[in-house]
């Protein structure tokens, strides 16, 4: 019972931070163009479907990396960790797993993007563990590491492709990978369309949607119903408690540090094993934002893999559907900004949620203490 109300709460918590997130959005759109403003909000709230199919197509494609973000920052939230090194763990993904797409053309057909996929999640997932090494060995806090670690992964990929045959100086960005390293459509390329004339013009959606979904549910069961995830959870709630159960602390940091760096690698590599949708790794100063997007992904999801899911693709929906106002006369930051109200306001929101679970809990408790006394005459 305590369960269900608890994620009743968070649930609660997660959608009051939303609302309030697209009413304080509202207010900027009415002082930036008071004239556009309602359909300004409206075009945000339909996102996708401001184009159809194919729009909703886009949904699933760019909801792809930040549901795995997403899945990389709520694992290290459930384990004790803040992981705010998913961008540079994504990038170092994206980058090996182009490096294997572009050069590794001997592996035959559907395995060559297989391979490159799973050297991505390996290469995220040693970035990652540099986190965890520091944590558990030297005692540095995870978010100074992963901080700097971003910037490190981001100067060390921009020269790595600069003096490498993987760059296409006339575009500042990275060459397309081979067509046997490009992640398939499964199909999906016949559902999400719209027909202009005689031409079928498909969405960038591929499988990597039914990837990340699929890896969800794999953390869901690995967190929740397995020893090896309670153990990684009980460190979390409490190192000390853990350590005298006999959990090792420090391999429970590095393999959660690992783990979630992994998650991101698969993350870049999904991203970047499709050049056909224009995602490329641009030579620029510039952080990889579906990280960032993807503790925003976590907090509303509580965490949770089922709940990053669905608000992984409802941040691509907004996303998605506020590239449609420059056609008001917006600047497309504007839902960047939207995005961000939504998750100071998430915070916000767990923060009261957590003062009212602990009021209910002390009054729970003061009336069982009085119930004694009149047990007992």
């Amino acid at each position: 019972m305590d369960k269900v109300k608890k994620a009743f709460s968070g649930m609660s918590a997660s959608l009051l931070a939303i609302v309030a997130g697209l009413l304080a959005g509202f207010v900027i759109l009415l002082i930036s163009n008071p004239a556009n403003a309602v359909r300004g909000l409206w075009t945000i709230l339909l996102g996708g479907w401001n184009n159809g199919m194919k729009g909703m197509g886009q949904v699933l494609y760019y909801a792809t990396p930040i549901i795995m973000t997403g899945l990389s920052v709520g694992f290290a939230f459930k384990t004790g960790m803040f992981n705010i090194g998913a961008t540079g763990q994504l990038m170092m993904g994206g980058f090996v797993s182009v490096y294997v797409g572009v050069t590794w053309t001997f592996l035959p057909g559907a395995l060559h993007w297989i391979v490159a996929l799973m050297m991505g999640a390996l290469a995220g997932m040693a970035w990652g563990m540099i986190v965890g090494l520091f944590k558990a060995l030297l005692n540095v806090h995870e978010v100074i590491t992963s901080i700097m670690l971003n910037y490190i992964a981001l100067y060390l990929i921009n020269y790595l492709i600069k003096i490498s045959y993987l760059f296409d100086s006339l575009k500042n960005q990275s060459v397309n990978v081979a067509a046997t390293a490009v992640i398939p459509k499964a199909g999906l390329d016949q559902i999400f369309f719209i027909l202009k004339g005689k031409y079928h013009d498909a969405s960038s959606v591929n499988a990597g949607i039914l990837i990340a979904i699929g890896i969800a549910l794999l953390m869901y069961v690995l967190l929740n119903k397995t020893t090896f995830g309670f153990e990684l959870k009980a460190v979390g709630y409490n190192r000390h408690a853990s350590r005298y159960a006999g959990i090792s602390e420090n391999r429970a940091i590095i393999t959660s540090m690992a783990i979630a760096g992994g998650l991101a690698g698969v993350a870049g590599a999904l991203m970047y094993l499709a050049p056909a949708s224009g995602m490329h790794i641009h030579v620029e100063e510039v952080l990889a934002a579906q990280g960032f997007n993807g503790i925003a992904v976590a907090l509303l999801g509580m965490s949770s893999p089922l709940g990053i899911i669905f608000t992984g693709l409802f941040i691509a929906h907004i996303t998605v559907g506020g590239a449609y106002l420059q056609s008001l006369r917006y600047m497309k930051e504007i839902i960047e900004v939207i995005i961000g109200l939504i998750i100071y306001f998430s915070a916000f929101s767990l923060l009261v949620r957590d003062m009212i679970l602990r009021a209910n809990k002390k009054r729970r408790l003061k009336a069982e203490a009085q119930m004694k006394p009149e047990e007992e005459s």
